[in-house]
């Protein structure tokens, strides 16, 4: 996804279509999308082509650029999910893999990156409640795997906002939700990732329109993404008008909703609910 983004970005800065980006290399304009889109493999001679027609001459960023193909073209670290992954999920897992900084706001679950093991089986199994428990564990096994980045060397940033109705819907049952709530209390230590929660006592807010992402990328060239998900994919919008909209009702949300000093509170009182 990067190389892809980054040849979009590129493309948008010179001025040209996808039909006038292909003729060069002899490709069709389908072909540039897929490219952009990552769902295609990168031939070096076709980048190399690219580049130059997009003006790109410094022999650094050339360089960095034609390494990126070649890294680009092994499989992803998700390639043994592939099963159970649809083509938008492929999408988004490379989105979020490149994303720098992570902004949120999720109405109904807890976000996947922040989920215990026991939560996401439990919704996932209201998702794929007709699935073999052999691919409700691969899909768990797989959301496992995404929330290792938190943990590794350079993770993102992630700021969530969670509707209150989040802490109080018993996925999976009452002991699940206590060690996910746990779970969460124990996330608003790490330096890394933030989380605030809009009470029920704030009542309508900007975000009337549901649960979305946005996610940003450490390259000045590359637009942030909005993620919307719906019921059978996701949704991408990287228009200026678009992202700058969401922009604002995440900036809003995050001054609406609780203060994120006030989140271990909140969190610890709904724990002492659930203990009762």
């Amino acid at each position: 996804m990067q190389l892809g983004a980054r040849l979009r970005a590129l493309r948008h800065r010179a001025g040209l279509s996808r039909e006038q980006a292909g003729h060069p290399i002899r490709a069709s304009d389908s072909k540039i999308s897929r490219m952009e889109l990552g769902r295609v493999g990168f031939k070096e001679r076709d980048i190399a082509d690219l580049l130059t027609l997009y003006g790109v001459d410094d022999p650094q960023e050339r360089e960095a650029l034609l390494t990126f193909a070649k890294e680009a073209n092994a499989p992803s670290w998700w390639h043994s999910y592939g099963d159970v992954t649809d083509t938008w999920l492929q999408t988004y897992l490379d989105f979020e893999e490149a994303a720098e900084l992570i902004r949120t706001y999720e109405v109904q679950f807890v976000p996947g990156l922040l989920q215990t093991e026991a939560y996401a089986r439990a919704v996932i199994s209201i998702g794929y409640g007709r699935s073999a428990p052999e691919e409700v564990d691969k899909r768990a096994q797989l959301r496992m795997e995404r929330k290792k980045r938190l943990t590794q060397p350079d993770p993102p940033k992630v700021w969530v906002v969670l509707d209150e109705a989040v802490l109080h819907r018993p996925i999976g049952g009452r002991a699940v939700l206590r060690e996910q709530i746990a779970s969460l209390l124990e996330l608003t230590d790490n330096p890394y990732i933030s989380i605030q929660v809009m009470p029920f006592a704030s009542g309508g807010h900007a975000a009337s329109g549901g649960a979305f992402s946005i996610l940003r990328f450490p390259y000045q060239e590359l637009s942030d993404i909005v993620y919307v998900e719906h019921l059978t994919g996701g949704l991408y919008m990287d228009k200026r008008e678009e992202v700058d909209r969401y922009s604002a009702v995440i900036g809003r949300l995050f001054i609406e909703a609780a203060e994120l000093s006030e989140t271990p509170a909140i969190l610890h009182r709904i724990l002492k609910d659930l203990d009762r």
